[in-house]
């Protein structure tokens, strides 16, 4: 009996530590790659290679797909009561796991259009972001590298659409 109860304190332990100690790392990880996001989108934004809004990367999807290198969606406080913005995510997400894309989500859709804003002001449908292959010359970026790669660890632990943290300004 002593034998039991010490194998199920020692699991209530190592199940404490789980969520207590790997939590803040597990956030802490979230918040590092909305660091590279930031930067990523702002040099895809620099070099063109960037399609803000839910239509306007359909079109992208629908007109040039082998373009698509990377897909971040956005959801708010509306998105819950928006059927269509839901099935058009659906359709995406559904795109970007048949194509092999790496996608994320964030859940400030407002920090998102912040960041990726231009002079008038942010955009308005920051819903949806691509990433696209620039059409000429050869454009790396390394945040955009560990994002796939994030995007691929969370793959091989059945995490298909990772999210990710953004730094509030």
């Amino acid at each position: 009996m002593n034998c039991l109860r010490m194998r199920d304190h020692s699991t209530a332990v190592n199940y404490y530590k789980e969520v207590i100690i790997e939590q803040p790392s597990v956030e802490r990880a979230a918040q590092c790659h909305g660091a590279s996001l930031e930067e990523a989108l702002l040099s895809a934004q620099d070099n063109d290679c960037l399609t803000v809004g839910v239509y306007e990367s359909a079109k992208i999807m629908n007109l040039d797909p082998d373009s698509v290198s990377f897909c971040v969606l956005a959801v708010d406080e509306d998105f819950e009561c928006d059927i269509a913005l839901q099935i058009h995510f659906t359709l995406i997400q559904s795109f970007c796991f048949d194509n092999e894309i790496s996608i994320v989500r964030v859940s400030d859709v407002q920090r998102l259009a912040q960041i990726v804003g231009d002079k008038a002001g942010p955009f308005e449908d920051a819903h949806c972001l691509l990433i696209t292959n620039p059409t000429e010359g050869s454009w790396e970026d390394p945040s955009l590298e560990k994002l796939h790669l994030f995007c691929q660890e969370s793959r091989g632990q059945n995490d298909w659409l990772p999210e990710v943290v953004l730094s509030e300004r």
